[in-house]
C-alpha cells in the first residue's frame, strides 16, 4: 500500500507535520542527527524536542547552478526557529523582491518524489507568512 516517508529522519509527518531534534540535556544544545556526546559540553544525555514550526529568516542565497535534476533557481535559506533551533531549508513561494532578513516563515512539505510503488518521499521547506498588521 502506498504511503509517505520523510526524506530526513527529523522530519515527522504527524498533524501538523513538524521537525524534531536530540536536545543535550547538559546544555540545551540542539541537533538534528543521533549524538553520542554533545559537542557543545560533552554530555551523553539527550531528550527529544519538537521544534517550532514557525520562525524568521536569518540569511538567504539565490542559487543558480545544481545537479542537473535540480530546478534552478531557488532560495537557500538559514531559519531562526521561534523557541530556539535553526534549519538550513529552501525558502519556497517566495518573491525574491520581496525577502529580507527577518522575514517571518512557516514548515511546509511537499512530495519530492515517488518511487515505483507510489511511496511518496516527503521533504520540507519554509514559505512565507503574511503578518498580522
Amino acid at each position: 500500500m502506498p504511503g509517505q516517508i520523510p526524506v530526513v529522519d527529523y522530519l515527522v509527518l504527524g498533524d501538523p507535520p513538524h521537525l524534531r531534534a536530540h536536545t543535550c540535556i547538559g546544555c540545551g544544545a540542539l541537533f538534528f542527527d543521533r549524538r553520542n556526546a554533545c559537542a557543545h559540553c560533552g554530555a551523553e544525555e539527550f531528550t527529544s524536542k519538537a521544534l517550532a514550526n514557525d520562525g524568521r529568516l536569518r540569511a538567504y542565497t539565490q542559487v543558480h547552478r545544481a545537479a542537473p535534476s535540480v530546478p534552478v533557481p531557488y532560495i537557500s535559506a538559514i531559519i531562526d526557529l521561534d523557541g530556539g533551533g535553526v534549519v538550513k531549508a529552501n525558502l519556497l513561494d517566495a518573491d525574491l523582491d520581496d525577502i529580507t532578513p527577518g522575514l517571518a516563515v512557516r514548515l511546509t512539505t511537499f512530495a519530492a518524489g515517488v518511487d515505483d510503488d507510489g511511496t511518496e518521499a516527503i521533504a520540507f521547506g519554509y514559505v512565507p507568512v503574511k503578518e498580522k498588521q
